[in-house]
């Protein structure tokens, strides 16, 4: 299992030298909420998506 700091490492390789800090945080932010995200499809904490819909409807009212 990979550590958070190899994680890093990982996805700073993968950034351009001329990354800047603001960019660092934006893609370590993105990674974490997918990462948090495919956990909850694990746990089954998601909302279908006929729910997703219907309450889509009433906001949109359609």
């Amino acid at each position: 299992m990979k550590t958070a700091k190899d994680e890093v490492r990982e996805l700073l390789d993968q950034l351009p030298d001329t990354a800047s800090l603001e960019d660092i945080q934006y893609h370590l932010y993105v990674r974490q909420r997918v990462q948090l995200g495919l956990e909850a499809v694990e746990r089954d904490e998601v909302v279908p998506q006929a729910e997703i819909e219907r309450r889509m409807a009433r906001w949109t009212g359609k």
